[in-house]
């Protein structure tokens, strides 16, 4: 038996990455995937892509790490391509969109938003259909295998889900959870690799941390958009469910 740590959607805030690994460490687990979205939002997206790589055994795309790379406008983007240097924006351009591995007998697929794409969001609450909908095979995601297990990322809101035969669940955000103001990932237990039917188990870890530190370091940093950075760490809403 092994547990996997499943962290995602760092966004740059280093005290929440810090006391979730810490927690990770604390548990004995040395094998950690991450779903993406380790830049923006937050004031130290280098830093959160040097300790993914660095700590993390598969580390995936999300929508932020892909638009961080063209993005030509926004002051916010700008500010973070500057910070990150060209050979961390070549890394996140080049990250894997999908994960599929065999755990204890069930197949499982791992992708930051959807079967779709880092951009196609799904939400918990959507209709039951794309939820289903998760586990096809499409272009993005390759044929390799039909999972029984999907785990996603992207929305900041943890959950579990079961349908016949099949689980669909989400890890919630690390950096910039908006569930609940506590950073969130995934435990999974079982076999890593076995083909063959065996113990299984999936379970949402939520870990306090200082979100008024995260804040005090964006502040520090003359980070753009700081005022939608702060409110969200403090309420757990995202911005612009609030207008």
């Amino acid at each position: 038996m092994e547990k996997i740590a499943l962290i995602s959607d760092i966004h740059g805030n280093m005290p929440a990455l810090e006391t979730v690994l810490h927690d990770i460490r604390d548990r004995g687990i040395t094998r950690i995937f991450c779903l993406g979205d380790l830049v923006g939002k937050g004031p130290d997206s280098d830093k959160a892509v040097d300790i993914c790589r660095r700590e993390c055994e598969v580390v995936l795309r999300g929508n932020w790490d892909e638009k961080i790379t063209t993005e030509k406008e926004r002051a916010v983007a700008l500010w973070n391509q500057q910070k990150l240097g060209a050979e961390r924006l070549i890394y996140l351009a080049a990250l894997p969109n999908t994960f599929d591995f065999h755990l204890s007998g069930k197949k499982v697929r791992l992708f930051h938003a959807s079967q779709n794409g880092v951009h196609a969001r799904v939400g918990m609450n959507s209709p039951e259909e794309k939820h289903l909908a998760m586990f096809t095979n499409t272009d993005f995601t390759g044929n390799y295998l039909e999972p029984d297990v999907v785990g996603c990322a992207d929305i900041h809101q943890a959950y579990l889900k079961h349908y016949y035969k099949k689980i669909l669940f989400n890890t919630g955000s690390v950096g910039n959870p908006l569930d609940e103001q506590a950073a969130s990932y995934v435990i999974m237990e079982g076999c890593y690799g076995d083909k063959s039917a065996g113990i299984f188990s999936i379970n949402l870890i939520r870990v306090p941390y200082d979100t008024e530190l995260a804040i005090r370091q964006a502040r520090d940093a003359q980070m753009p958009d700081l005022a939608d950075y702060e409110d969200e760490l403090r309420t757990a809403v995202y911005r612009m469910f609030k207008k």
